[in-house]
């Protein structure tokens, strides 16, 4: 151990030499890769809606709001004017199990945080000590003189002592501490602070998560209760038709055959809307799974679908990149993996270990606090590493690539955000355009099936006429409530695809993720 002299040279260039070296850092310096945006969406282009039967834009179909509106913030789903909707979405936020779970990892990223920054310091240590203790008495050999009447003499003989006692009383104090002389704690503080914004990044995009399957099965429960109301309305008007047949079996007009045909429609109906109920039931279990309730004490009351989807402001595909929690998330990475190489190859340079020591110590606690009880000790030792068979070398070259990867990780997530948006868009633009066209086949069997029953009931046609305009009518009312669910679950898609009320500005900074309060939704979370 290197000892170091208490002179006043050392004193003035010691701090000064160490403040020198404790501002190098090795590693590499961060820059963010950039990914090219395309200048605008294409499915919200003009030309995307023209219509390939007639060259037009049916009226009623879906547009994104004009590009001057502003964006979506906060509670995005406002937007779609459900006051249902917006209960239970401001439920998950508090109560939502997963958000929780991924809350508490963010709390944990945190905690790292601090850990690493405590390396900054020294450790201060103290180990007090009292002992008391007794030797053993012993016994020795002496010379007696011996006078007698018939002469002299001497006699040998053994004398025990008393031994002796002994008291110790010590109150040491340790210091040591490792200078941050290339970076490695310093790289090391950063790379948790990255992970850290990588885990916020992460809660916020559950959150968006669970947010958005709320939305998706609200109205995908909706969509069960419209058909649920078409459904009934088909089963009473398949009684009627039974109690029609039946009637003109008994005066001679239709054969029994007829009514059993009408009897096995009536009971076809039935059994799929029994079917629809367990469908809503299962929507029911998973929004209440979502609020954080039991399915057991959960309900929703019974409405039909009537909501479409409102304008969004989609913006251009350069803000996109600020907007996305998991794009956020894979930037953080390619940060923290970029601190890693650092700390890593804070590893090919000596380190630098300061000792110290002193304390008070003495037999009595009289005299424990005066200055000849007083001890103290210096010590310096520095390391490093001479031969390691290439382990810094494949160290630094594993981060390196992983790195690498990160930065592939990162542009596949932009560009999944891109095709993502440009998915949407085309569903709401084609499903839109569905409904519209759809609406006009349910107009036209809706007039069929009244000209088939004017036929049927003056003996023109057969009944399996009319069964024939029912059930076409049946299903192109289905494949309507189908298409507005999609039209619906396609708009909570493109916003979150969009982030959401999202963006960059929400995350933490490096500095912050420690505070006892970060900015954006973060803290709000319980």
């Amino acid at each position: 151990m290197l000892m170091l002299r208490h002179c006043s040279k050392t004193r003035f260039l010691l701090p000064g030499t160490l403040l020198l070296l404790a501002g190098c850092r090795v590693g590499p310096k961060y820059v963010k890769p950039t990914v090219p945006a395309p200048p605008a969406y294409k499915e919200v282009a003009p030309d995307a809606y023209k219509s390939a039967v007639d060259g037009t834009t049916p009226s009623g179909m879906w547009k994104p709001a004009q590009p001057g509106d502003a964006m979506i913030k906060g509670k995005w789903w406002e937007i779609f004017k459900e006051p249902e909707l917006n209960a239970l979405e401001e439920q998950v936020n508090i109560n939502n199990q997963n958000i929780a779970q991924y809350f508490q990892n963010f709390m944990a990223a945190r905690a790292q945080v601090r850990e690493a920054r405590s390396n900054y310091y020294p450790t201060v240590g103290t180990a007090p000590s009292y002992s008391r203790s007794r030797s053993p008495g012993t016994l020795r050999g002496v010379s007696v003189a011996n006078t007698s009447t018939s002469g002299t003499g001497t006699a040998t003989g053994t004398v025990a002592s008393s031994g002796s006692t002994s008291t110790e009383l010590a109150l040491p104090i340790d210091v040591s501490w490792e200078p941050d002389l290339w970076g490695r704690i310093r790289n090391e503080v950063r790379e948790y602070q990255y992970a850290a914004q990588v885990s916020a990044a992460d809660l916020e995009n559950e959150r968006l998560t669970e947010q958005a399957d709320l939305a998706e099965y609200f109205f995908e429960l909706r969509g069960q209760d419209a058909l649920q109301d078409l459904y009934n309305q088909t089963v009473d008007l398949d009684k009627k038709t039974l109690e029609l047949t039946k009637a003109l079996v008994e005066t001679g007009i239709d054969s029994q055959q007829q009514a059993e045909e009408a009897e096995i429609t009536l009971h076809d109906a039935e059994e799929v809307a029994a079917g629809i109920a367990a469908n809503r039931a299962l929507y029911e279990h998973a929004i209440a799974t979502l609020i954080g309730k039991p399915a057991s004490s959960f309900s929703l009351p019974v409405r039909s679908l009537t909501a479409t989807p409102p304008p969004i402001p989609i913006g251009v595909p350069s803000q996109l990149l600020q907007r996305r929690p998991d794009v956020a998330a894979a930037e953080r990475t390619m940060a923290e993996a970029n601190a890693l190489i650092g700390f890593e190859k804070a590893a090919y340079y000596p380190t630098l270990s300061l000792t110290g020591s002193g304390g008070l110590e003495s037999s009595m606690i009289q005299t424990l606090f005066t200055s000849p009880a007083f001890f103290w000790s210096l010590g310096a030792s520095a390391a490093e590493t001479i031969f390691d068979g290439g382990l810094r070398n494949a160290t630094v070259a594993q981060y390196t690539a992983q790195f690498n990867s990160d930065i592939a990780g990162y542009k596949q997530t932009v560009l999944t955000a891109f095709e993502q948006v440009e998915d949407y868009l085309a569903t709401l633009r084609v499903t839109s355009e569905q409904i519209v066209r759809q609406q006009k086949a349910i107009e036209a069997a809706e007039r069929s099936l009244k000209l088939e029953n004017v036929r049927y009931q003056t003996g023109v046609d057969p009944y399996v006429d009319v069964l024939d305009a029912q059930n076409t009518l049946l299903g192109d009312r289905q494949i309507q409530v189908g298409l507005r669910v999609s039209e619906m679950t396609a708009a909570i898609g493109l916003v979150q695809a969009l982030g959401g009320g999202w963006d960059a500005s929400q995350l933490p900074t490096p500095a912050g993720v420690t505070a006892k309060s970060t900015p954006g939704q973060v803290a709000n979370t319980p």
